[in-house]
C-alpha cells in the first residue's frame, strides 16, 4: 500500500491524518501526484483531508503548490464545502508567490462568494483579497466586485475581510 493510501486508511483522527499527510508531502514532494490520485477515488472526508494537507504545506512552503495548482483551481467549486474552502485557502497562501498564476482562480472564487456556506464565502474572500494584494491588475478588476459583494453579504466576518482590503 502506498504511503498516502496508508495514511488515509489509518484509523486516526482527522487532524492527525492531515498532519501526517502534510508531513509526508513536505518530506517527499513527489507524493503530490499520489495524493491527487487518492483524492480522485476518495470519500468526501478523504478529499477534505487531502486538500487540507496541501493547505497545511503551502502555508509554510507556497512553492509546493507549483505542481498541483491546476488541481487546486479545478476543485474550487467542488460539491464538498470543505474541499472548496481548503482550495480557497491554498490560493490565498500562494497568491504572493504566484500572483499571475492565481488569477485563473478568480472566476471560481467569485462564484464561491455566493455560496450558502459562511466558511466557503469567508475563504473565497480571503483568497480574493490576497490575490488583489499581490497583483495590481487583478486588484483593479476586483475592487468593484468587492463593493458588489459587500452590498449582499450579511456575515460580518466575511464583510470585514473585504472592508479591511478596501481601507
Amino acid at each position: 500500500m502506498s504511503a498516502i493510501k496508508e495514511i488515509l486508511a489509518s484509523k486516526r483522527k482527522p487532524k492527525e491524518i492531515v498532519e501526517l499527510l502534510a508531513r509526508a508531502l513536505s518530506n517527499d514532494r513527489n507524493l503530490s501526484s499520489e495524493l491527487i490520485q487518492c483524492f480522485d477515488h476518495g470519500t468526501t472526508a478523504e478529499k477534505g483531508n487531502c486538500m487540507e494537507a496541501i493547505e497545511f504545506v503551502t502555508k509554510e512552503h507556497p512553492e509546493f503548490s507549483k505542481d498541483c495548482l491546476d488541481f487546486v483551481v479545478a476543485h474550487l467549486n467542488d460539491k464538498a464545502p470543505r474541499v472548496k474552502w481548503e482550495a480557497s485557502r491554498i490560493i490565498a497562501n500562494v497568491a504572493q508567490k504566484f500572483p499571475d498564476t492565481v488569477q485563473f482562480a478568480i472566476p471560481k472564487l467569485l462564484e464561491n462568494t455566493q455560496d450558502k456556506g459562511t466558511v466557503v464565502r469567508w475563504s473565497a474572500a480571503f483568497a480574493l483579497t490576497e490575490i488583489a494584494k499581490s497583483n495590481k491588475a487583478a486588484q483593479i478588476k476586483l475592487i468593484p466586485e468587492f463593493r458588489k459583494i459587500l452590498e449582499r453579504e450579511d456575515n460580518n466576518g466575511v464583510r470585514k475581510i473585504y472592508l479591511k482590503h478596501l481601507e
